[in-house]
């Protein structure tokens, strides 16, 4: 299997936005239907300032591609290159705004947590906020993540970057281990979003990501 990083235009979304979807259920564990109700989200976020995508696309030689089911996320041309390109990997994100409902519960929880309104306003202001970042299971642990995270913040002119992720026991599973070895340090923990029950953690770091893998490591 052969993978390669793209840049994901909202031009071209009517071609990779459904495989993305499809990879971003996947790997969250998301029921089926999820997605439908997403995409309008995904869409509205192509507009917004500083918007970014990367995607990691896996060609597949035809005789194993028979045998896996990567329909939903084949990528037709200009996206894909043949018939074999399926979307393993997306991420994305935009510059952070005070109007975004994102900016404004992440306020919320600095205000509930004593922060200074100068504090508040130094995390909040002047970010790019990882919006998305999932890989495919069947292509995991290959150092993707990695790879998709260092290609989507090269360049960015924002002072730093922000990004919630889910609360996990002992922070155990592969997101919060990337996020760690790229330096992402604690902004808020054990928030509850309006509307979900689960707890999130906001994490950033400062910008640029001057990030070198050690040896052995892909990506």
């Amino acid at each position: 299997m052969t993978i390669r990083l793209v840049t994901l235009s909202g031009q071209d979304s009517h071609i990779w936005l459904e495989p993305a979807l499809d990879v971003y259920v996947t790997a969250m564990g998301y029921p089926r239907g999820t997605e439908i109700h997403r995409a309008a989200l995904w869409r509205e976020h192509i507009a917004r300032p500083g918007w970014r995508a990367i995607g990691a696309i896996a060609t597949i030689p035809p005789d194993e591609a028979q045998a896996m089911p990567t329909a939903r996320r084949r990528v037709a041309p200009p996206v894909g290159r043949g018939p074999g390109d399926v979307l393993v990997g997306i991420a994305y994100g935009y510059t952070g705004a005070t109007g975004q409902w994102w900016n404004q519960q992440l306020r919320l929880g600095l205000r509930q947590t004593g922060r200074s309104p100068e504090d508040i306003e130094a995390i909040a202001r002047d970010y790019f906020e990882l919006t998305e970042l999932h890989v495919h299971p069947t292509a995991q642990g290959h150092g993707i993540g990695q790879w998709l995270l260092v290609n989507l913040l090269a360049d960015r002119p924002e002072r730093h970057v922000l990004l919630s992720t889910p609360e996990i026991p002992a922070e155990r599973n592969r997101a919060w281990s990337l996020y760690r070895r790229m330096g992402f340090q604690d902004v808020l923990r054990n928030f509850t979003f309006t509307g979900d029950p689960r707890p999130f953690a906001f994490l950033g770091r400062p910008l640029p990501l001057e990030f070198r893998p050690q040896a052995g490591e892909a990506g």
